[in-house]
């Protein structure tokens, strides 16, 4: 391999992405949007659920938990109709997910000591939304009901019972909670393949269609030169890219990293290898530009946006599918992001999915060695 043919083929790469401004957008513009648009759309978190509220008792005590609600950032109580018509309403035209009606006696039972139901219903229509705030419901409703007991005791003149355990709860890596957290590394491994596979797949395949693969082919250029030649421009702006979402989700975000920055682009830079010598392969194998491309989205992001673990826990999906997963390699990427931007987590935990990584590396380049080999030759 020749530094000198190689750097002639890095700077006609480099030429043609700057002067095709529809490169660059795609290069730089979009990776920028993704992150913005997953980041602010894409959350797992339940706050301020509309809900509405049939308080039949319109009492003191219904008030008092009513206030319940009313404190917690996961509800936000909107109206306050009189009929169960308004409540079907309500939640049919979306305007509430969450209905809870307050029985007439709800005052009296609640002090005379006696059991009371209250109704909740939820907009099974967004499940996910649906069991969380269905929890929530259930947790608040447990802590009036406790308060009402102590109160209970007090007044007998007795000392409230201590609980025989004591539970304690403390969330490690991600106190908050916040879905952001998990989701931003996430996205740095999309951006990666959109940036990867999307772009480094219409490159050889331009050639043919362009009728500038024979020129290459009659000159002394190896095929070596030619593969790497074409990848190094786009592994730049794939790093670019990189830390563009990095700072981002630091700044914007306010997703900390508490690992090793270097740590984080040394294996941002082992999958990024990997992903744009598949899209490579890719650009060899179809020798057409829109179904490499249609291709690598098919075989890239999706399988990246689905199957890695991203969005939708592993462990959930039916189990041929979590098979299927071992062979996604942003499944280990991620995995390497949130051990690192969570958990602080180093190579002497990570190296398994490291490894993986490499060797998808090394599987793509053979790959596109050996599809170009006789094209060449």
């Amino acid at each position: 391999m020749k530094l000198r043919r190689l750097w002639a083929i890095s700077r006609k790469e480099g030429l043609h992405i700057i002067r095709d401004w529809r490169s660059l957008v795609l290069a730089l513009v979009i990776p920028l949007i993704l992150v913005l648009l997953y980041g602010y759309a894409l959350t797992l978190d339940l706050r301020d659920v509309p809900t509405m509220v049939w308080d039949q008792s319109r009492s003191a005590e219904s008030r008092e938990l009513l206030s319940l609600f009313q404190g917690s950032p996961y509800f936000s109580l909107i109206d306050f109709p009189d009929n169960y018509r308004d409540l079907q309403t309500g939640l049919d035209r979306g305007r509430a997910m969450v209905a809870l009606i307050i029985p007439a006696d709800f005052s009296s039972r609640v002090k005379n000591g006696k059991p009371v139901q209250i109704q909740v219903i939820t907009d099974g229509s967004d499940a996910n939304t649906s069991r969380l705030a269905t929890t929530y419901v259930t947790a608040i409703s447990g802590i009036y009901g406790h308060g009402v007991s102590l109160e209970k005791v007090r007044r007998n003149g007795r000392e409230p019972i201590k609980p025989v355990v004591d539970l304690v709860i403390r969330v490690w890596y991600n106190s908050d909670l916040r879905s952001q957290n998990v989701l931003i590394p996430g996205i740095i491994a999309l951006v990666m393949i959109v940036v990867a596979a999307m772009l480094t797949s219409v490159t050889v395949a331009r050639e043919w269609e362009t009728g500038t693969m024979e020129q290459l082919i009659s000159t002394p250029l190896h095929r070596s030169e030619l593969i790497f030649g074409k990848v190094i421009p786009y592994f730049v702006i794939g790093m670019t890219d990189v830390l563009i979402a990095v700072v981002i989700g630091k700044t914007i975000f306010h997703v900390p990293i508490v690992g090793n920055s270097g740590l984080l682009f040394g294996f941002s830079a082992l999958f990024l290898s990997g992903a744009l010598f598949f899209g490579m392969t890719l650009s060899i194998v179809m020798k057409s530009q829109v179904l490499a491309s249609q291709t690598s989205i098919m075989a890239g992001f999706l399988p990246t946006l689905i199957l890695s673990g991203f969005v939708f826990a592993i462990e959930n999906m039916p189990l041929p599918l979590q098979f299927l997963t071992y062979i996604v390699p942003a499944r280990y990427f991620i995995t390497i992001l949130r051990g690192i931007y969570l958990k602080g987590i180093g190579i002497e935990i990570l190296w398994i999915e490291g490894l993986m990584l490499g060797i998808y590396t090394l599987i793509m380049v053979f790959l596109a060695h050996r599809k170009l080999k006789f094209k060449l030759e």
